[in-house]
């Protein structure tokens, strides 16, 4: 049975599952879905066409599926937002419905959403991701699994964040980062891979190993890009490069970031 504080707002068109605990002046609106065992604290709001999974913490004063910050929204228009199961949502986080008709923002499971956080129209993040606090994701950027992004970090509309990638603190980014790298500085540049986050995950040496093969000759080699795509795909036999490969393949609004080096950027071009 949930548990509802009486002055919680909650619309008799919401559906609320068991062991639901929903605190103190709460607003859940129509078309709301909360799944099992999920908790939502103080002075929350829970707009319309949300839907929540199971065993998630959602702090005081978040808000969920507010109308987004995109001048071309029409306000008529129907979308959403779905959260996976075992997320925490931390303090003052907002996360914003998509802005085309039938659009969604997607949040999968088992992340942490820091305090004063945002996510905007249409991103999509997977799972175990961290966003750490004051970070802002604009509209339609993805986050992969197991992505890392520091506090104060501005991800630009559309960019991509591969799997355990790490953007430091402060950068701003406008291009991609690939899977597995640490990206750093004013405009997120690449500073290695992001060694610590890939021990941690229990990455073997031998993995190790082959992923900076990888690293150098994608940001290092003077060879024209596909060229260096296939020398990998030749050099380096394990499912993390062929994912590197495959990412940045995949057709994009962006190139994928540059190396930081003591003398400036790497020789390193993509055509």
């Amino acid at each position: 049975m949930s548990t509802v504080d009486p002055s919680a707002r909650i619309s008799d068109k919401a559906v609320i599952e068991d062991d639901v605990v929903i605190g103190p002046w709460v607003i859940i609106e129509d078309g709301v879905t909360i799944g099992n065992g999920t908790r939502i604290d103080a002075h929350s709001v829970i707009r319309k066409g949300t839907t929540i999974g199971k065993h998630n913490e959602i702090h005081p004063h978040v808000i969920i599926g507010e109308e987004p910050q995109d001048l071309a929204f029409d306000k008529q228009a129907v979308s959403s937002v779905c959260i996976g199961n075992h997320n925490t949502i931390r303090e003052f986080t907002t996360i914003h419905r998509g802005t085309e008709p039938a659009s969604t923002t997607v949040i999968g499971n088992h992340n942490l959403l820091m305090a004063v956080s945002h996510v905007a129209h249409n991103c999509h993040l997977g799972d175990h991701v961290v966003v750490c606090n004051c970070a802002l994701l604009s509209g339609h950027a993805v986050v992969e699994d197991y992505g890392f992004i520091s506090g104060g970090v501005a991800i630009q509309q559309f960019a991509r964040i591969g799997t355990s990638a790490f953007v430091g603190g402060n950068a701003g980014v406008n291009t991609n980062i690939p899977p597995f790298i640490k990206a750093v500085g004013y405009r997120a540049e690449a500073f290695g891979l992001n060694s610590v986050g890939l021990q941690r995950r229990g990455f073997s040496r031998e993995t190790l190993s082959k992923l900076h093969r990888a690293y150098k000759i994608l940001f290092r080699s003077k060879r024209k890009l596909e060229e260096r795509l296939s020398q990998i795909e030749e050099e380096v036999d394990c499912d993390e490069a062929r994912h590197l490969v495959t990412f940045i393949r995949t057709p994009s609004r962006y190139t994928f970031c540059r190396e930081v080096t003591l003398k400036g950027r790497s020789a390193a071009r993509e055509d």
